[in-house]
């Protein structure tokens, strides 16, 4: 059978199968990407920034269609997948219009005399691998600073999101991308271990598991690769010095519960000073337990399902095993009833270093909340973990914020919000949770030719 098929999580119906790439189909893919990679390259930045704007036309005027899309894949409630869109079109207009200055070179203060100068050029054909939980998202932010730098794509996406990988494809053709520069390839594992190693690939971007991270980073090494990799998360949400319980509870409920909790970025540990505790348990378990989670199609619906079987019964485990070994449950704590990938959002506190909730990423609709007695306590708590993706800090200190944000070992931290993402900010994190950076002015660099060219007289 087929990895890449449509199964419906909303109902556990498979509705669409999609064969995988034959050995030919790959040949094929790598070698029209790389021989479109010369003449894109070539192209003015400010043809190749019209294409891209064509790009976010064409996901603004098809957007029912597309959302559509997502919401049968993985579940995602339509108003999401909305608002994925919004931030998808965002995405490519932040490139079309800021993307030929980027590119601008820079002069260099050369001691000895002389000119010297550092350009800023595509190194050729780059490889994909993109999650199930944005679909167009997560490809937007990989392919736009690329595409704007004069790189060309394969892309290969999570084998649940078949369809609308094929849709990127085609809004790529119909905005005038010449072909080859974006391929779509339902490749198997050992395909994309030999497309790392073949050398007209030049290099690898991953947004995914800790695991893949770490075969693709592996494989990408042995072949002299560049990698970017943008793997799990456990980020911590911090509750200091407020005012304004209510305004962090209900950041902490949409940072956390947010597409069903299958956000990299997502609140997963919530970390709440003693004197704050118990009243900010009391208003986010109310919050949570408001949540009837429904039929995705209906735009009135905030919580989906889970993307699939899996997700559900991995997130049933880790839940299982917390409160087997004591962990308290103030609302859900188990799947629903009901045909589909469907699981109850959950307020659990009392998590103690023994249980796999501690250490692993949940990655579903599931809140747990620590006490702790101060500030440096919140820091070295949030601190101690694998993970180092983003932090939210809570606190009506300014000093305070800028104190603890400083302390954080993270790639990201958000002050009085919950984590998310623009088209202008950077986006990535530190230690297991991956490295290199996407989006704003970072998002062209990373795979960057940073040519010197040197004028001696």
């Amino acid at each position: 059978m087929t990895a890449y098929r449509v199964t419906n999580p909303a109902t556990g119906e498979t509705l669409r199968e999609y064969p995988e790439a034959t050995g030919e189909d790959i040949r094929r893919a790598v070698a029209r990407t790389h021989d479109a990679g010369p003449g894109w390259r070539a192209t003015d930045p400010k043809e190749r920034a019209a294409v891209l704007d064509r790009v976010a036309d064409l996901y603004d005027q098809q957007r029912d269609e597309l959302a559509a899309l997502i919401t049968e894949e993985m579940g995602k409630p339509v108003s999401q997948a909305h608002a994925e869109i919004d931030t998808v079109v965002s995405i490519y207009r932040f490139y079309a219009r800021q993307g030929p200055g980027f590119l601008t070179e820079e002069e260099l203060d050369v001691a000895s005399g002389g000119r010297a100068v550092v350009r800023k050029e595509a190194v050729g054909a780059l490889l994909g691998i993109m999650p199930w939980n944005f679909p167009y998202y997560q490809v937007a932010r990989f392919a736009a600073p690329n595409l704007m730098l004069g790189n060309t794509i394969l892309l290969k996406h999570a084998p649940q999101c078949p369809g609308s990988a094929l849709a990127m494809e085609r809004v790529f053709a119909e905005a005038g991308l010449p072909g080859g520069a974006y391929t779509n390839i339902f490749a198997t594992d050992q395909q994309v271990a030999d497309l790392i190693a073949d050398p007209r690939v030049r290099g690898v971007s991953l947004t995914g598991s800790e695991r893949a991270g770490a075969a693709v980073a592996e494989t990408a090494g042995r072949h002299l690769k560049k990698v970017v990799l943008e793997l799990g998360g456990s980020d911590p949400f911090l509750v200091l010095d407020t005012g304004d319980l209510d305004r962090v509870a209900r950041d902490a409920f949409t940072g956390r519960m947010g597409n069903a909790g299958q956000a990299c970025n997502a609140a997963k540990r919530i970390i709440t000073l003693d004197e704050h505790f118990e009243p900010f348990v009391e208003r986010l378990t109310a919050a949570v337990r408001a949540v009837r989670p429904g039929d995705p199609t209906d735009p009135d619906t905030f919580m989906g399902p889970l993307s699939s079987e899996k997700a559900v019964r991995t997130l049933s485990e880790q839940v299982e095993d917390a409160v087997a070994k004591g962990a308290t449950v103030l609302a859900g704590g188990k799947r629903m009833d009901r045909p589909g990938s469907w699981f109850e959002p959950t307020v659990l506190t009392g998590i103690t270093p023994d249980m796999r909730a501690y250490q692993e990423e949940l990655f579903g609709p599931v809140a747990m909340v620590y006490k702790v007695a101060s500030e440096d306590e919140a820091v070295e708590f949030a601190n101690n973990s694998p993970y180092g993706l983003s932090a939210s800090v809570h606190t009506d200190d300014e000093q305070q914020a800028r104190r603890v944000a400083e302390r954080l070992d993270t790639g990201m931290v958000f002050v009085n919000g919950p984590a998310g993402t623009a088209a202008e900010l950077p986006f990535g994190g530190v230690k297991r949770s991956g490295f290199g950076r996407e989006l704003g002015a970072y998002g062209m660099e990373e795979f960057a030719n940073h040519k010197l060219v040197r004028v001696v007289r």
